[in-house]
């Protein structure tokens, strides 16, 4: 299989899980797990829970994708570029206008599912973790940020946890297969017989 097909593929599962997770949480109040992770997350100081938060503010996910962008274009590769910005653009709009209206779960006066702080800070670590040469590093720091990120959201009565998860689900979806739709096709190779 090759490289594009396997974007494409997780791509398909990540929106698949985020479409399965809606349907099963979204016209429902708060289910055990998210009644358990806001108990549990609401025995953390608030000034701990905002330092948590700190990595989905739009204050630091933009430097963060302008300087990502910015190391691409110096290193002359503007499709990279190109999805460093595009991809959590793509995912924050898609969600923003969207997946929130479609799913229409409430919280606080507020559309919470997928949680749009989670797929702003996933999306871009997903384009990172595309970028890197040292996968597996950015992978293991990125989940590192989405835990505390998550922690800090639930704990602040941001969102549940689920939305979270269908956060986490989403953006990876929108990124990988921008990722895909931006890799060079091969060209056919010639017949031989």
């Amino acid at each position: 299989m090759t490289a594009r097909r396997t974007l494409a593929l997780f791509a398909a599962l990540c929106a698949l899980a985020t479409l399965v997770l809606g349907l099963l949480v979204a016209p429902y109040a708060p289910g055990t797990v998210d009644q358990w992770a806001a108990n549990s997350a609401a025995t953390l100081s608030p000034g701990l829970l905002n330092a948590l938060v700190l990595p989905t503010e739009p204050y630091v996910l933009i430097p963060a994708v302008v300087v990502i962008a910015g190391i691409c274009l110096y290193r002359r590769s503007r499709r990279d570029a190109l999805l460093a910005v595009a991809g959590p653009f793509l995912a924050i709009a898609l969600n923003s206008w969207a997946l929130k209206p479609a799913f229409d779960r409430w919280k606080g006066g507020t559309l919470v599912y997928p949680s749009g702080h989670t797929v702003s800070l996933v999306a871009v670590l997903t384009v990172v973790v595309l970028l890197v040469r040292f996968k597996a590093v950015a992978a293991v720091v990125s989940v590192v940020l989405i835990v505390c990120a998550a922690v800090g959201m639930i704990g602040l009565g941001y969102h549940y946890l689920t939305d979270i998860a269908g956060g986490v689900c989403f953006a990876p979806a929108v990124v990988t297969a921008l990722r895909a739709a931006l890799s060079p096709r091969r060209a056919p190779e010639p017949s031989t017989g």
